[in-house]
């Protein structure tokens, strides 16, 4: 099947090639492979324990310590597998920003967070202390922050959890990164905030690699997924494909839940 999950002839693009990933004899990841167009969101789907949040950390450079990662990540035409530390962390942010799942644990507790979004502001577009503050507000107001220059003095424990997420894909977006990575950015907050969420990623440029357990989530972002169980590439397809006729028991499974998750009532409310 021809997607935007299959492997690119150009240059251009994220592309992802038998990536794999041990720690000590565990095969963590084994040959994962998918393609995110420039501007394009493809999504990595599974269950709990799939590979799910590994691919993310692999594909920032960001494995735990002691695992070998083997196969080919290419940015944009560039090999980030092997890469030195020094030299991947300069395509970190830049090239590829990221969006955690809990903002809570992303966020440093003891600095504003207005500061927290200047920081790459000034690292990777290397504006002075001044410029990053204005261009922090720019990010604030860009991602729906209510009355921002009030919050962006604030700490992390004084903001909502939807607020919160807002700094983390302000933060991720400084960089202006040509793609995204968003791990499961919804999983920890209400249905109202994160239809919002939901809404505001929708409206971003980037290209995106979004990661979730959830199909229905999915099936707003994304129009192509890889589905992952235990650690490989199961199924890869449209979304509404996956959705309509899954082939692999994991994506029926998934699609169970998300039938399932539809016709039970979830909580609303908060701010976002």
């Amino acid at each position: 099947m021809s997607d935007a999950t299959t492997p690119a002839t150009d240059a251009s693009g994220l592309e992802v090639r038998g990536l794999t990933v041990r720690i000590d004899r565990r095969t963590i990841l084994d040959d994962v492979t998918f393609t995110v167009p420039p501007g394009r969101r493809v999504g990595v789907i599974g269950s709990s324990g799939s590979g799910k949040s590994m691919t993310s950390l692999a594909l920032m450079g960001l494995e735990p310590t002691g695992a070998t990662v083997t196969g080919s990540i290419r940015l944009d035409g560039t090999e980030l597998v092997g890469l030195p530390d020094r030299d991947r962390a300069r395509h970190r942010g830049a090239g590829i920003g990221m969006v955690f799942q809990e903002p809570g644990t992303a966020l440093d507790p003891l600095r504003r967070v207005g500061a927290q979004i200047a920081e790459p502001l000034r690292l990777h577009r290397g504006l002075d202390r001044r410029a990053a503050a204005a261009a922090a507000l720019d990010l604030a107001v860009g991602v729906g922050l209510p009355d921002p220059e009030s919050l962006l003095r604030q700490y992390p424990h004084q903001l909502s959890g939807g607020q919160r997420q807002r700094i983390c894909i302000a933060m991720a977006m400084a960089g202006q990164p040509s793609y995204l990575v968003a791990d499961e950015p919804t999983t920890a907050l209400d249905v109202t905030t994160e239809a919002r969420i939901l809404e505001l990623f929708e409206g971003l440029t980037a290209g995106m690699v979004f990661v979730t357990h959830d199909l229905a989530v999915l099936a707003r972002i994304a129009d192509t997924a890889v589905v992952l169980d235990a650690g490989r590439v199961v199924e890869r397809g449209s979304v509404a494909e996956l959705l309509a006729a899954p082939q692999h028991p994991a994506t029926a499974a998934l699609v169970d839940a998300a039938r399932a998750t539809a016709r039970r009532p979830r909580p609303s409310g908060g701010s976002a």
